[in-house]
Parts: C-alpha cells; structure tokens; sequence
C-alpha cells in the first residue's frame, strides 16, 4: 500500500506511543522510514525501535521549538532519500503544573509553550518538509476532544490542540495546490507517557469505555490503522479533516 514511499515520524517517546503504532503500520505497509528523536533521554529508546523493524532506518534529533534543529532533519532527510511522501506529527507538550490546576490559573508562559510545542511545530514542518514533498504526500497530526469539549485537567491542552485543529484546515487550504493533505486523528484516551502526566487519567478511561457506543477503549493498533489510512491513496480525497478514532465516544450527548 505503501510500497515505494518515504516517510518521517516526529513523537515517538516508546514502543507505547501512539507515534510508533502508526510508524510500525507504514513499515509493514512498504513504507521507508526515518525516525526523530527529542534529546538524548529518548534518543536509545528510539534507536532500539529503529532496529527493530530491520534495515538502515536514520534517526535524528530534533527539539521541535527550534527551527534549526527542523531544518537540520530536513537536509539529513534530503541527502538520505530522493523525496518525502509522509510526515507523521505526534507531539504535544505543556508544563505539568498547567494540567494540574484551573484552565483560569495558566500561566502565560505555560500558555506560549504548549501552543508552540502542540501547534506551531506542526507549520513549522510541514513548511521545512515541503520541498521534499516533490510528489504531494500525507501529513498526519495527533489531537484529542478535549478541543471541542472541557476535559477537566486537560486544560490547556485542549486549547491548543483547539489551535491545532485549525491549523490542519490553514495548512490543508495552503498545500492543497501542492497535493499535499494534511489531516488529524483525534484518538480516544490510550496509556501513553504523554497521559501520565493528566491528573485523573486512570478515572478517564474507566468513563471513556463505560460511556463509549462500542462500551471499550481504543486500541492502539486501531489508531495506527488509521494513521495507514490516512498516509495511503485510499484517502487521496480526504484533506482538512478530524477523524475520531475513540470507539464513538464523541457523538455522545449524555
């Protein structure tokens, strides 16, 4: 499905991220891979996973507020293959303190960083993966309802996941004339690093799968299902969209 294709993913913290489910479904799928890595913390973690799927798969470091670290990627991408077709965003951060207390109580500095982290990373490369993208391609971001909606804890992360979703419209209406997508799974609550950090997570599952139509959770494989879909021909008419991926969670009212 995917035979042929080069792709790059930024996020992957562990092989429980959702990141690497949908990294791992490209691979199997025919896909090329190059992998990021954010500081020297992640940086084994990610190699291992890298040989794991076998082959020369290149890693590169890349803490995504810094726009010279984006560029480098892209040049080591450019002299490692001929074009890029995939860009997979899974990133998000804000300071833990801002998740913990009232949305009415974060701080400005909280504010500025979890939307550069969680929303401008995203224009900031797409813009530096678009001359690579010689043939169009797929770019694919990681967000949650609690941009639509209040997630107690989630906080500000729901705004700028708010921010982000409209990124994905901007960037698709831009890109759209480069045949470049540019799409969002809004995926339901999974055991990832990045969810240890919100304050009653473990409460937040339980509620998600008693409340859900399908009366469960998520799997993590089913986001990296959709993650295929998404980098595939079989959604070359599908641009600007929030796909739910969360066992229907989100239709319900009460």
């Amino acid at each position: 499905m995917l035979k042929g294709k080069v792709g790059i993913v930024f996020g992957i913290a562990n092989k429980r991220s959702i990141a690497w489910s949908i990294a791992e479904a490209w691979h199997r799928a025919g896909a090329q891979l190059a992998l990021t890595y954010q500081g020297d913390r992640l940086r084994d973690n990610v190699a291992e996973l890298a040989h794991g799927l076998g082959g020369n798969i290149p890693i590169y470091p890349c803490d995504v507020t810094k726009d010279e670290e984006i560029d480098n990627v892209f040049k080591s991408l450019g002299n490692d293959f001929d074009c890029l077709d995939l860009v997979l965003h899974s990133v998000a951060f804000a300071p833990k303190e801002a998740l913990e207390g009232q949305f009415l109580e974060t701080e400005r500095e909280a504010f500025r960083v979890a939307h550069d982290v969680s929303a401008y990373s995203l224009v900031a490369i797409s813009r530096a993966a678009l001359p690579l993208m010689t043939n169009g391609g797929s770019i694919v971001t990681m967000t949650y309802y609690g941009s639509e909606k209040v997630v107690p804890h989630y906080n500000v992360m729901g705004v700028a996941k708010a921010s982000l979703e409209a990124t994905v419209r901007y960037l698709s209406y831009d890109l759209g004339s480069r045949k470049v997508r540019v799409n969002a799974i809004s995926a339901g609550p999974v055991k990832t690093l990045a969810a240890r950090g919100i304050r009653g997570f473990s409460s937040m599952l339980t509620y998600h799968s008693e409340h859900a139509p399908l009366k469960r959770n998520v799997e993590i494989e089913e986001i990296g299902n959709t993650g295929l879909y998404l980098g595939s021909d079989l959604s070359a008419g599908v641009t600007g969209e929030i796909i739910f991926v969360d066992c229907g969670y989100n239709i319900m009212g009460m």
